[in-house]
């Protein structure tokens, strides 16, 4: 079991040195477009940003003359209106300070919430190729953990660093005016702190992108293992995956602690060398208010600005690093929103006819899978399917069956030949028309955390509510919907959990009638209902024939004996066709499949 959770951390490891690195921050200007609609508020922002930073740097000002001018009753005037002025300032910058705080807060609340908006958009737009290398945890961890430390970089870390800027260009300007054999001597410094900053810098960025992996894959596993956690538990594997999550957990503290420790080294360098540079001036400054060249004000009022400074800097360098992670994250962001669909409709769709028909070709298709390159799923398949006509496809495992429906859904594009829907090339045409024209029932039911009535409804949207309870009673299913506890509004559970497999399998048939296309895709659509619903599905599809265009997959020959033709297929290509009885005369493969399965419900 512990060699199982190292294999796993190593193949981890393994995965994130196959990866990118980023190399500078520049990545997050790629994320600019999502801040411009924003302009003006950031505009509100740096004006508020100026205001405080100016209102900081006067403070100063106001110590010099109060130092200057002594305690004395003769001065006492004086000093009173030095205080008096210093209220309007702090009141200035507590104002300014507030207003920058919230337009910056709004920012970054706005900009993330934008991005990982349009990061689901674009993942909703990839093809099913996209799917079959990349995990769900994989595309959750960018939409969630990635856009929270992009969130922190606009909505604090950039405040902080635009204002520690002011304060640190302000200062140096103000330490000029103050005294400039001082400020020469702070500037022969700058040197000292700006070099370990980008090589100690460069280590945290790569780091923080190697963190962002291992989240990712944490999320991953944990994905995967709980939407499978039924399965994980029959088979009593959850020691295993304990160890397995226990060690992806491991990876990515191990690799967050390393990130931590370079910055905080990287923090501790820059501070410690900023003020010690600063002491070293100061130490200067002491013997020239000794030498009589520099007032006892000048002096105090050239420490505060030289604290601004290095607390300015030292503040940057911790900034400094947060943008670096975000820099990581955001790097991650754009690789996910720079993939191209490769499904998408091409410049000038082709149209479907209207009224739609319902006729499907197939001319001399040949198609692998991606991930199978030199395995032909379909070998110069041909096939048409005349407007109402219902056909079976039948053959064994792997013979090419759903492949049939992955292209005739424009999921994928085949190597070489044509799919066409009434005539027009679905490769010329907009994916979304295509599959308008389609209604699915595939085998793996999908059933959506809501409720009954709005699973039904997500065959059509703007279906109403005697639509779709004629379309589920259609589909048998009203029966058992109507005896829920709420009936149609019965929160149904994620993934369906609350109901059986058979009533999940009907409500998805009533999904499928409800969207009322031409085209109907059954894929084993009976394989979950008992005897008795199979016989009732059965007769709400009898009911369809004629009326719409009926393409079934199934491995039970008995559903599919009504059926117009039955296609044999096996090893991508079409070797009988024909109705049951002609078939089941013969000697090729749906005969003997036929005396198989028959054979075997006799004996039973």
């Amino acid at each position: 079991m512990a060699n199982s959770g190292a294999e796993f951390a190593a193949a981890v490891e393994r995965e994130a040195q196959g990866r990118a690195r980023s190399r500078n921050v520049r990545v997050l200007l790629k994320l600019v477009p999502f801040l411009r609609p924003y302009r003006w508020t950031i505009a509100a922002a740096g004006l508020f940003l100026i205001v405080a930073a100016v209102a900081t740097l006067v403070l100063p000002i106001a110590v010099r003359g109060i130092v200057d001018h002594g305690f004395s009753k003769e001065s006492l005037d004086t000093i009173d209106r030095y205080f008096l002025g210093i209220v309007p300032v702090v009141v200035t910058f507590a104002a300014a300070s507030a207003a920058r705080f919230y337009c910056v807060t709004w920012i970054g609340e706005r900009f993330v919430a934008d991005i990982r908006k349009a990061i689901y958009d674009h993942v909703l737009s990839l093809s099913p190729a996209f799917f079959e290398i990349t995990r769900t945890g994989e595309v959750l961890s960018r939409i969630t953990t990635d856009t929270t430390l992009i969130q922190n970089a606009i909505g604090s870390s950039v405040s902080f660093a635009l204002r520690n800027t002011l304060m640190l260009i302000g200062g140096l300007v103000m330490l000029m005016i103050t005294s400039v054999k001082l400020t020469a001597l702070v500037l022969l410094t700058v040197p000292v702190v700006v070099v370990p900053l980008i090589l100690l810098g460069r280590r945290v960025r790569n780091l923080s992108r190697d963190s962002q992996d291992r989240i990712a894959d944490t999320s991953a596993y944990a994905a995967e293992s709980i939407n499978a956690v039924q399965t994980v538990q029959a088979f009593t594997h959850e020691a295993i995956d304990r160890t397995r999550f226990g060690a992806a957990i491991a990876a990515s503290f191990t690799t967050a602690v390393r990130r931590v420790r370079m910055r905080a080294l990287m923090t501790a360098v820059v501070i410690m060398l900023v003020f010690m540079s600063i002491v070293g001036v100061l130490w200067v400054g002491a013997h020239s208010v000794q030498a009589g060249t520099m007032t006892a004000g000048q002096l105090t009022q050239f420490i505060i600005y030289a604290v601004l400074v290095a607390s300015g800097a030292g503040t940057l360098s911790e900034v400094w690093g947060n943008v670096l992670q975000a820099a990581g994250a955001a790097e991650r962001m754009v690789e996910i929103l720079s993939i191209e669909p490769q499904i998408k409709a091409p410049p000038q769709p082709a149209p479907l006819p209207v009224p739609p028909r319902g006729s499907v070709t197939f001319e001399n298709v040949t198609f692998e899978y991606p991930l199978r390159p030199g395995v032909a799923a379909l070998n110069h398949f041909s096939l048409e399917i005349k407007p109402g006509e219902t056909v079976a496809l039948v053959g064994p495992s792997g013979a090419g069956k759903t492949t049939v429906f992955q292209l005739l859904l424009r999921f994928f594009d085949p190597k070489t030949g044509r799919v066409l829907i009434d005539g027009v090339d679905v490769a010329k045409a907009s994916p979304q028309d295509v599959r308008t024209r389609l209604a699915l029932v595939p085998q793996d039911t999908v059933i959506f955390g809501d409720t009954a009535f709005e699973n039904v409804r997500y065959g059509r949207p703007e279906a109403t509510e005697a639509e779709i309870k004629a379309a589920a009673e259609a589909a048998q299913a009203a029966e058992f919907i109507e005896r829920l506890p709420q009936g149609y509004h019965t929160f149904l559970g994620e993934r369906g959990v609350a109901i059986s497999g058979g009533q999940r399998q009907r409500i998805s048939i009533a999904r499928a009638i409800l969207r009322n296309s031409p085209i109907l895709l059954l894929d084993e659509a009976t394989s979950a209902l008992d005897a008795e619903s199979e016989r009732l599905v059965q007769k709400a599809i009898d009911d369809l024939i004629g009326k719409r265009t009926i393409i079934v997959i199934a491995h039970r020959l008995a559903t599919v004996q009504r059926a117009d033709r039955i296609v044999v297929m096996d090893q991508g290509g079409i070797v009988a066709q024909g109705t049951h009885k002609q078939l089941i005369q013969g000697d090729g493969l749906y005969a003997r499949l036929a005396r198989l399965q028959f054979t075997g419900l006799a004996a039973e």
